[in-house]
């Protein structure tokens, strides 16, 4: 694969994102993101959770109990110091370099923004602004970057277990918004919770890496059906041998695991190698084994 390319799987079709794009698209997250704590998450005094979430509770207990404003950029930076290193050591140069980028970004802008309302509905705010936030972060994951903090122990977490753990990024921000409930009072960090329910949802729908797809493949074709699953998602398959029940004639069942971002590409391509089969897609849980997973870069 040449340097300056990098293979993203969006579930339709594989595209080559370059270089330049990823930082332009990064670029446009690191906006969407300050933009979102300027607007939403400012006007409802939340805490998003995460690195995002700790700078901001770190600021209001400086600011309430010490009148001291500390500048979002350089505690954002330290409480990142651990996922960077965690970053560089387990996941990929090139995806903490980027990853560097989007916090350095949405920490100056964060800082040079100026606050302003679109509304005073806390609850809207709460869902819009969650999906705002997931929408931001999402991006950043399908150019293979993160929004760092707990985004770079979830993509450990889950490169190491084989299971998709955004959702230990949950209970930490949970633990992180429950000392907020406890110094500046339990409606906003309740709203909060809500706030980062909704970011990791919506995660969950747009970043599907780390989410597996079962696929039982009934055809006649099972050689031409495992080489198109190999060559779409370089995983293997096991070919099972069965009947028909209405005709009583020979069928083979072919099945795989692949990514769920995969998935539906590699449905198109079986069904170019055998036209007639029928294919079953489930949504795996949990695998455990051996099981292919694109390196970060």
């Amino acid at each position: 694969m040449p340097e300056e390319e990098i293979v993203i799987a969006d579930g339709y079709e594989a595209k080559r994102y370059h270089l330049g794009f990823r930082c332009l698209a990064i670029i446009a997250a690191s906006f969407i993101f300050a933009l979102n704590i300027k607007t939403f998450v400012h006007t409802a005094g939340l805490l998003p959770g995460g690195a995002t979430g700790l700078t901001l509770l770190l600021q209001e207990i400086a600011a309430r109990y010490f009148q001291i404003e500390l500048p979002y950029t350089l505690i954002n930076l330290i409480i990142n110091a651990i996922p960077i290193y965690i970053g560089f050591r387990y996941i990929g140069r090139r995806f903490t370099l980027l990853s560097c980028l989007v916090i350095v970004l949405t920490g100056v802008l964060t800082d040079i923004l100026p606050s302003f309302a679109l509304t005073q509905d806390i609850l809207l705010i709460s869902i819009f602004g969650g999906i705002i936030n997931g929408l931001a972060i999402s991006i950043c994951l399908l150019m293979d970057a993160t929004s760092g903090g707990t985004d770079f122990l979830s993509i450990y977490l889950s490169e190491k277990r084989g299971v998709d753990s955004f959702h230990v990024a949950l209970y930490i921000n949970i633990a992180i918004l429950t000392t907020g409930g406890l110094l500046f009072g339990w409606d906003k960090a309740l709203y909060s919770i809500i706030f980062q329910y909704t970011s990791t949802a919506t995660i969950h729908v747009l970043y599907r890496k780390y989410q597996q797809a079962t696929l039982f493949i009934v055809t006649t074709r099972p050689k031409e059906v495992c080489r198109s699953i190999a060559v779409v998602s370089n995983h293997g398959a096991t070919v099972l041998e069965g009947e028909g029940s209405y005709e009583h004639c020979e069928r083979n069942v072919v099945y795989s695991v692949v990514s769920s971002a995969e998935s539906s590409r590699v449905v198109s391509a079986v069904k170019e190698a055998d036209p007639k089969a029928f294919v079953n897609v489930l949504r795996t849980e949990r695998v455990i084994g051996r099981f292919y997973r694109r390196p970060e870069d």
